[in-house]
């Protein structure tokens, strides 16, 4: 059965996925024309709208890039891979070591999705190293806790309307976490996939002679190589002091935050959080840089893309596009019904915006002013469109790069297990926005 599902999908993905850059300059292209056509805008007003809000989200693609590199940082200290390695240990037979790894990356993607897309991977390999099962899946099933991580600590969408000046503050206000990541019908989708994956996961592993093992010595990590120390700026490099004495004031700053002061998360908190503690667990600067150094190359899509994003998003807005599109929306979904639609509908754009943060920059002009009109729980739409955009992730493979390139496979390996894992998956999320 998987194989008759997986094999035409991964063809048909290899042959006619292109780069998510290529999918955000399509998009712009068909949000311009489609304001021509549709809204009857000149060409010289659309492109007025796009230049004019080009870089209206520089603040907002700071933050989603930051998101990404502290979560890679605190994942590649050295305490969270000890943790790792010791976690890997306990695992004695293959369907342990799919469940094991599972569960490891959705706790560890609802904590902080750049977190969990790297621990995942690391810890994919540490098992690899220890248990002989199909590295394919393996490796596939730490990509799939991802799905969750939206829905968790780190996600973009509710901690951006919980953040004080959102670009759609004016219209919904600040939106707390309380009625988001930790309201109950979202508890329970999360608490349902914590359950769910991991047994499909299992249920799809192969047969001995039909799985895919790996080579444990392409798996060991090159060698660190340190030199002697010498020059007065070497020695602050590699100073744990340094590092502390700048590190354990900002932990010390969040205590004041969460517990004198009852302030709640927010973007520029999470980040904070992972930042400071990144600096304490590597332990000196020379650490910490060589991990940002690899964390980085992760994020070269969000540097250039977000840019479009935003300018999709003006011209999505000044044209009216984004009005006319609430309103074919409304004529067919209820109060009731719209969660879902609009879980739908961001899966499907989330296969040419996969990004968060530039999904909901699209997204928000069109859902917040149907789910106005028709009454509708904002905070619920919000994360139904959250749950689209983590959801066709496990499509959409361009959050899956950085995992691939730590596992050393390609996106054709995984994606069958995936494809599986999204049509149970979109089961649950669709049940638990319209019943729980």
């Amino acid at each position: 059965m998987l194989k008759m599902i997986s094999k035409p999908a991964v063809k048909m993905v290899e042959r006619y996925l292109p780069d998510p850059y290529i999918f955000v300059l399509l998009l712009t292209l068909i949000a311009a024309v489609a304001a021509i056509a549709i809204e009857r805008q000149t060409p010289l007003a659309v492109l007025r709208f796009w230049g004019d809000g080009f870089w209206g989200l520089l603040t907002f693609s700071m933050q989603m890039l930051l998101v990404l590199v502290t979560g890679f940082m605190l994942a590649s200290s050295p305490p969270v891979k000890r943790l790792l390695q010791r976690l890997a240990s306990t695992a004695k037979s293959p369907g342990g070591a799919i469940i094991l790894v599972t569960l490891v990356s959705l706790t560890a993607s609802w904590i902080n999705w750049g977190f969990g897309l790297v621990v995942g991977a690391l810890f994919a390999k540490e098992l690899a190293r220890l248990v002989r099962v199909d590295y394919r899946l393996l490796v596939a099933s730490a990509y799939s806790g991802f799905v969750v991580w939206h829905g968790g600590l780190a996600g973009s969408i509710p901690l951006t309307i919980a953040t004080e000046g959102h670009f759609a503050a004016d219209d919904i206000g600040i939106i707390g976490t309380g009625s988001t990541v930790f309201a109950f019908f979202n508890l329970a989708i999360v608490a349902c996939l914590f359950i769910s994956i991991p047994l499909v996961n299992r249920l799809m592993l192969p047969d001995e002679k039909d799985s895919v093992y790996v080579d444990t010595k392409l798996l060991d990590d090159e060698p660190e190589t340190k030199g002697r120390i010498t020059r007065p700026a070497e020695k602050l490099e590699n100073s744990t002091s340094l590092a502390w004495l700048v590190g354990i004031p900002g932990l010390l700053f969040l205590a004041d935050h969460f517990l004198l002061r009852g302030g709640g998360l927010n973007l520029n908190v999470v980040n904070f959080l992972f930042l400071f503690l990144a600096i304490v667990l590597h332990r000196t600067p020379r650490n910490l840089l060589n991990s940002l150094h690899e964390a980085i190359k992760g994020g070269a899509g969000i540097v250039i893309q977000f840019p479009f994003y935003a300018g999709i998003m003006a011209i999505m807005v000044e044209s009216g596009l984004a009005q006319s599109m609430s309103e074919w929306l409304i004529s067919f979904a209820t109060e009731t019904s719209l969660p879902f639609w609009s879980f739908i509908s961001a899966g499907i754009v989330n296969l040419f915006v996969p990004s968060g943060g530039g999904q909901w920059a699209v997204q928000a002009p069109v859902m917040l002013p149907a789910a106005e009109a028709l009454g509708a729980d904002i905070s619920r739409i919000a994360m139904a469109v959250a749950w689209g955009d983590a959801w066709t992730n496990l499509l959409q493979p361009f959050w899956a790069l950085p995992v691939l390139a730590i596992a050393g496979l390609k996106a054709k390996d995984i994606m069958g297990f995936c494809l599986v894992q999204l049509f149970i998956t979109g089961a649950i999320i669709s049940v638990g926005l319209v019943w729980f």
